[in-house]
């Protein structure tokens, strides 16, 4: 019995483990040079972009420590994340729990009593309506606190997004522990893709590296044949597949598909900039950057909702982004050099990232389209944002639908 996991992003690489521990015997294809999706590493270990986890992504934090990868997610602001407003200049630290916000100086900026009411009224199941409008009484919690949660977590504007996908995410920030921060230390490369697969190796995976898969035979609702072009393979009885695809390469596998048409740009920009001192993370308002992530060996930068900004030459893009970055490191005191001139930089741009996360109704495929074949995917979770944690919990009841049938 083997199953055949097309695309080792996290989604793919999530599925074959849950599939691997049921006793699976697991191929596992990948398209690109190497594994990990939109959340890979670049080839210098740099993250693409800010990636972060909250302990509310409970799938991510358990699939870390399942591939013993945990411990290298650490947690950089233990003492509330730190936010400079580029509009004023002023600085602090704002904590993401609602559990800490009985402390003025950790209370985000805007978060009035009725501010308060507001959100705990969006976290209640209700209709449909855009961030904005949800909170066009409370301004200056929109801006400091709702806006930027939004951009992060939904990818899409406030005045686009869907509240009722945010309400979603902000149920989950209230436990104990739920809003604490991790990045990963060194990068994704080395503290998730590589421990998943060699894991995933010691189970006794096959990885394909530069397999695509070309189409799909079908014959009496399965799936019976996987074309790659230089080599088919046939299912058996017994055999099956996960398709861990973006929503395009998924419709034109499967024609007929419901998937999301619509997609968010995320710009990233590296520079290369050797750093002293430990990790840290920073969030920036009324800027063109948004997080600002500081590694000894260089600074990562991403830009979320970055519908105009996408289109910026890299060069102009380094020369906005990098005197944001340089006041808010000093205005925090981030130790180093850190010199006026532009260093250089690396964009990468995502024009297609994640679904568009507005109020029209969400189009989401049956997890199991044919008899042998489950669909895995961020944006295959009917009720979360498209994240590292949909993305698990995707390959996670890819692999349940296939060992259920």
């Amino acid at each position: 019995m083997t199953t055949h996991v097309i695309g080792a992003g996290v989604a793919g690489l999530s599925a074959a483990l849950t599939l691997l521990r049921a006793g699976h015997r697991v191929a596992l294809h990948e398209a690109a040079p190497v594994a990990g999706g939109r959340a890979r590493a670049l080839p210098d270990g740099t993250d693409n972009g800010t990636h972060a986890l909250l302990g509310a992504n409970r799938a991510a934090l358990r699939f870390l420590e399942a591939v013993g990868a945990r411990e290298g997610w650490i947690e950089p602001e233990p003492a509330g994340l730190p936010v400079l407003d580029l509009a004023d200049g002023s600085a602090r630290r704002v904590a993401l729990s609602p559990l800490v916000w009985g402390d003025a100086a950790r209370r985000p900026t805007g978060l009035s009593p009725r501010g308060l009411i507001a959100l705990l009224r969006l976290a209640l199941p209700g209709g449909e309506r855009t961030v904005a409008s949800a909170f066009a009484r409370h301004p200056a919690l929109l801006r400091g606190l709702v806006e930027p949660l939004t951009v992060a977590a939904l990818n899409t504007p406030a005045e686009e997004a869907s509240a009722r996908t945010l309400a979603a995410v902000i149920r989950r920030l209230g436990a104990p522990g739920a809003a604490r921060l991790y990045v990963a230390a060194r990068g994704l490369g080395p503290d998730l893709v590589a421990p998943a697969l060699a894991t995933l190796a010691c189970h006794g995976m096959v990885f394909r590296h530069g397999a695509r898969l070309r189409g799909i035979t079908q014959a009496e609702n399965r799936a019976a044949v996987l074309d790659f072009g230089d080599d088919t393979v046939e299912l058996e009885d017994g055999d099956s597949a996960v398709l861990a695809l973006p929503p395009w390469e998924a419709v034109r596998l499967l024609p007929g598909l419901n998937v999301p048409t619509a997609h968010a740009p995320i710009l990233n920009l590296h520079f290369a900039h050797a750093g002293e001192g430990p990790v840290r993370f920073i969030g920036l308002l009324g800027g063109l950057a948004q997080w600002v992530l500081v590694r000894p060996e260089g600074v990562s930068v991403t830009v979320s909702a970055a519908d105009e900004a996408v289109g910026l030459t890299e060069g102009d893009a380094a020369a906005r982004i990098w005197p944001e970055v340089r006041q808010a490191v000093t205005r925090f005191g981030l130790p180093g050099t850190w010199p006026a001139a532009t260093p250089p930089a690396r964009a990468v741009r995502e024009r297609r990232a994640t679904p568009r996360h507005g109020t029209a109704p969400r189009l989401v495929p049956p997890r199991r389209p044919l008899a042998n074949l489950a669909l895995a995917g961020d944006w295959t979770e009917p009720a979360l944002p498209a994240t590292l944690e949909a993305a698990v919990l995707s390959g996670e009841a890819a692999a349940a639908a296939l060992r259920a049938a």
